[in-house]
């Protein structure tokens, strides 16, 4: 059984998680200090290089935490039907407007420098949600015909491309890009381009 020692270690440590995703996301890596971390978890600066050694060990604590919620986020695949995609992209939708989803964007630019200690969990990252889209859309698709040439992994690349850039523009100018309509447009862009199945038995007449 843990001792009460343990247990206020163990809620520091998740007190200053929480509070380097919110600082991280506000801020950026490289603007937040351990001092913004510390005042905002409300808890001693000496106690980031305790739990975790540096900023950098609570960079990557921080976005563990966060990968992990991230892919609770998204169910596993349904079966097919004809609202499939507006799911999705609901889905999808839903998701971009999450706190956690905030640090992700706002950790973009240090993730795409290959020497970045987090580059290596965004790669992981986007692989994982390319790779859930896709079994989404060929499970849930599965009532239509994509285009020619196309495989559900380019509607998994597509998707995720759509949504980052999404949440870029508004996060850049949210009074200008309206979500619920950007992810509508989407829907319906993405929905144009496939050809409902024909049932056998219409086939054969």
């Amino acid at each position: 059984m843990p001792t009460r020692r343990a247990e206020t270690s163990q809620e520091s440590r998740r007190l200053l998680i929480e509070a380097a995703v919110t600082a991280f996301g506000d801020r950026g890596y490289r603007q937040t200090t351990v001092a913004d971390i510390a005042d905002l978890a409300g808890i001693s600066r000496g106690s980031i290089p305790w739990h975790f050694g540096s900023k950098e060990g609570l960079l990557l604590a921080a976005v563990e935490h966060t990968f992990g919620r991230t892919i609770d986020t998204f169910p596993q695949p349904q079966r097919p039907g004809p609202d499939g995609l507006a799911d999705l992209t609901g889905r999808i939708s839903a998701f971009v407007r999450l706190p956690v989803t905030k640090l992700l964007i706002s950790l973009l630019a240090d993730a795409m420098d290959p020497d970045s200690p987090i580059h290596g969990q965004y790669v992981d990252l986007h692989r994982a949600i390319r790779r859930h889209a896709a079994d989404w859309a060929e499970t849930s698709l599965a009532t239509h015909e994509l285009p020619d040439g196309t495989t559900p992994d380019d509607i998994g690349t597509l998707l995720l491309g759509a949504a980052i850039g999404i949440h870029l523009q508004w996060r850049v100018a949210p009074g200008d890009v309206d979500l619920d309509r950007a992810f509508e447009t989407l829907n319906r862009v993405v929905g144009a381009a496939l050809t409902p199945r024909q049932a056998s038995g219409n086939a054969a007449s």
